[in-house]
């Protein structure tokens, strides 16, 4: 028997994030770009997580300005991958990895998975470690305190509250993006230096030097954010009842794959600001100070000291600033890791998933986020150091991310799939220089490490 609409979790006398059908060009345009935002916006910012931050954080402290390229390089490709499978949830009802088991090798998918997961629930540990950390900057708590209590918001959030209020939650969570571009105008870099080491790509053929970027290309295009976002369009057409799980695929229209680019858009932009002005803040003020042994974001946070000698009013200023956007990404940034982990490996086995069924409807789903939460949560009492695994993490996924996108690629451009939404020209070129870059990270790093 066809499954009913999962309707309760989903509160119902909501207003759409977006709307179906023809655009009558008289809704202000602000307006109809606030209204577009939502899983783009929040991939985007849940990219910039308090992992992602310790990598960025690395890297401006070992190599200074020498990566700031990288941000403007892969902002078109992030946000290629990303609307690719944006559009692969939105026209086909299901995220990635159900569309990879019915049309692909499952020998595959489930060879890939288990790799997303255990790299899903080693980000997840450091992130709750590296937000109790930053909380601890602020709040005098025992770390093991303010972890738990973490963790507990998180799990609280994501089973028991509506998709619909959860989703409103984590896009408010967005703004703590915010931190890191107004920590930059505190520690006011040096503008000609900048701009040169924003725009003139620079390259050390070294082992350290392409690691970091296979990380930082890792951390930045990573394979939890292609699941999470695919699974997310299907969540918002549950939400807005144009799609019923089991009975054909969701009414969609250009307008709304309109409203899917602008929004992933905007989410991969606002992502690579906040990568951009991390690494700028730490080479800025770590580099310069020879503090390059950056291994949590916490570390990055207190490491600003030097600030606080040289300017004591901006330095404090900037410190609380950089620990308070490490928390709001971390609450951002967590669920999203076990929520994608879950997704995947709900599509893969076949279980009832998803943010808009309930405990009950889902408990395999729910089952695999409450796991990888409390696992990542025990790595942080039990003496394993998960900061120790996080770059090698972020390699992982840098590694793990080129066979996904190659999948990715061939899905949405296959008209049989996608239909007339197949991906044209200008985005199946962008999608394949995402794997070609990414697979040429990856090859000369071990190519380098070999020699």
């Amino acid at each position: 028997m066809l499954e009913g609409p999962p309707r309760l979790k989903i509160a119902p006398d909501r207003p759409p994030r977006r709307k179906s059908g023809r655009r009558d060009g008289k809704e202000n345009p602000l307006r109809r770009l606030l209204r577009s935002l939502g899983p783009g916006l929040i991939t985007g910012a849940a990219d910039d997580d308090p992992s992602g931050i310790a990598t960025y954080s690395q890297t401006g402290a070992q190599f200074g300005f020498g990566q700031l390229w990288t941000s403007v390089f892969m902002l078109p490709l992030q946000i290629a991958t990303q609307e690719a499978c944006a559009r692969i949830g939105a026209v086909t009802g299901q995220g990635i990895a159900g569309v990879v088991r019915r049309y692909y090798s499952r020998p595959v998918l489930y060879a890939i998975v288990p790799l997303v997961l255990v790299a899903n629930t080693i980000n997840l540990g450091a992130d709750l470690g590296a937000m109790a950390a930053a909380a601890n900057l602020l709040i005098p708590l025992p770390l093991a305190v303010l972890t738990t209590i973490f963790a507990a918001i998180i799990l609280g959030l994501e089973i028991f509250t509506t998709y619909r209020a959860y989703a409103h939650i984590l896009k408010w969570l967005t703004l703590a993006l915010l931190a890191y571009p107004l920590t930059v105008l505190i520690v006011r870099p040096s503008l000609p230096d900048l701009l040169t080491a924003t725009f003139l790509p620079h390259v050390e053929l070294s082992f350290a030097f392409l690691f970091i970027i296979t990380g930082v290309l890792g951390t930045t295009i990573s394979p939890y954010m292609f699941f999470w976002q695919a699974s997310e369009e299907v969540e918002e057409e549950i939400a807005q009842h144009h799609f019923v799980p089991g009975q054909r695929r969701p009414r969609i229209t250009w307008s709304a794959i309109t409203d899917i680019r602008t929004d992933t858009a905007v989410g991969m932009a606002f992502s690579e600001l906040g990568t951009w002005s991390i690494i700028v803040v730490t080479a800025t003020v770590l580099h310069q100070h020879q503090a390059t042994d950056i291994r949590t974001a916490a570390d990055a946070a207190r490491a600003l000291e030097p600030l606080v000698q040289s300017f004591p009013d901006a330095g404090v200023l900037a410190k609380g600033i950089f620990a308070a956007g490490i928390i709001g990404l971390g609450l951002l940034g967590v669920p999203v890791l076990a929520a994608s982990a879950a997704y995947a490996l709900a599509e893969a086995f076949g279980w009832h998933e998803g943010l808009s069924r309930t405990l009950r409807q889902a408990p395999g789903f729910y089952g695999v986020i409450g796991v990888a939460t409390l696992v990542g949560l025990l790595m942080n009492f039990v003496g394993i150091d998960p900061i120790a695994a996080l770059v090698y993490t972020a390699v992982i996924n840098g590694v793990v991310a080129v066979p996904l996108i190659l999948v990715i690629a061939l899905i949405a451009g296959d008209p049989k799939i996608m239909g007339k939404y197949a991906s044209g020209w200008v985005s199946k070129a962008m999608v394949w220089a995402t794997f070609v870059a990414m697979g040429a990270a990856a090859v000369a790093m071990f190519a380098w490490a070999l020699n």
